[in-house]
């Protein structure tokens, strides 16, 4: 295991983020926090590099299915009117195409941060994945109010400015999904002696 400090992640602005000017905040919270920026580029993803940035195992769908069953049962919305179906997997193949959607709907900056825990440090500074749900002084917080639910019966994928790898594994596939090798910078920021030494 690398030292914690070593840790690597993902962070992707997506295109409402990107279209919205925020590029320059997200980065300066980030930087700020003591996270070191190893790579950045800016990119307009294909339908096809889109999709290959989600998982798509089975779990993953019909998890994000299982999460649209239960927010519509607990707003009192019918999934089979609104969704056309009740099987978790259906619906999940219907929001994973929804987020490829989104995701190749304009530019994304993707970045590659190292920095202490970086995956659980980036994961508190965007806040929780549903922006009405995310706390003020996130980025998701300060900067969206979508919901799920009104996602779900738009059929479009939740607006929420940023992604952030959720563990190691797919924090190693995000990277290797958007950048090459030589793309990653090795370097040592002025403050690491003092924050980590």
């Amino acid at each position: 295991m690398a030292h914690p400090k070593e840790e690597r992640t993902v962070v992707l602005v997506k295109p409402d983020g990107v279209m919205r000017g925020l590029v320059g905040e997200i980065l300066t919270r980030f930087e700020r926090r003591g996270l070191k920026i190893l790579a950045l580029k800016l990119v307009y993803p294909s339908r096809e590099h889109a999709a290959g940035h989600y998982s798509g195992s089975d779990d993953w769908i019909k998890g994000m299915g299982n999460k649209t069953i239960e927010t519509f049962a607990k707003y009192g919305i019918d999934v089979v009117k609104e969704m056309g179906s009740s099987d978790a997997f259906e619906i999940g193949k219907k929001v994973q195409e929804w987020n490829v959607n989104y995701l190749a709907m304009g530019p994304v900056v993707a970045i590659v941060l190292e920095g202490m825990h970086a995956i659980t440090t980036v994961r508190k500074i965007v806040g929780n994945t549903l922006p009405i749900l995310a706390e003020t002084g996130t980025i998701r917080g300060d900067y969206s109010i979508d919901t799920n639910t009104a996602a779900n019966v738009d059929k479009r994928a939740i607006r929420n400015i940023v992604h952030a790898s959720g563990d190691p594994s797919e924090a190693e596939h995000e990277i290797k999904h958007w950048f090459k090798a030589d793309e990653l910078m090795s370097y040592k920021r002025s403050d690491e002696d003092v924050m980590f030494s």
